[in-house]
């Protein structure tokens, strides 16, 4: 019986959703995501820069918290206003997204 319940709960499990991250950086030459959803590589994730200066990557995700924070230049954003942040174990903070 426990078995079943298990095959079932694999069965249910809701697909991935596109997270939109975005970031404001006019004058920022390379900005990449990195976070537990790729595990923190500096690189994998780079964002599009549009006109306006916004920069932009879609992340297929779960439903779940992740954390992660911005690579801007070979330095990491310690700053995004509006964010949900937590400590880490570098002295410094990750941001949280919440994907439902």
């Amino acid at each position: 019986m426990v078995e079943k319940e298990k095959k079932k709960v694999k069965k249910g499990k809701a697909s991935a959703k596109n997270a939109e991250f975005a970031f404001y950086a006019p004058d920022a030459m390379e900005v990449c995501l990195a976070g537990e959803f790729n595990s923190w590589d500096t690189q994998s994730l780079p964002m599009k820069k549009d006109k306006s200066g916004v920069c932009k990557t879609k992340v297929k995700l779960h439903a779940g918290r992740y954390e992660y924070k911005l690579f801007v230049d070979n330095n990491w954003v310690e700053d995004l206003p509006g964010a949900e942040l937590v400590s880490n174990p570098f002295g410094t903070q990750n941001f949280v997204i919440w994907i439902k």
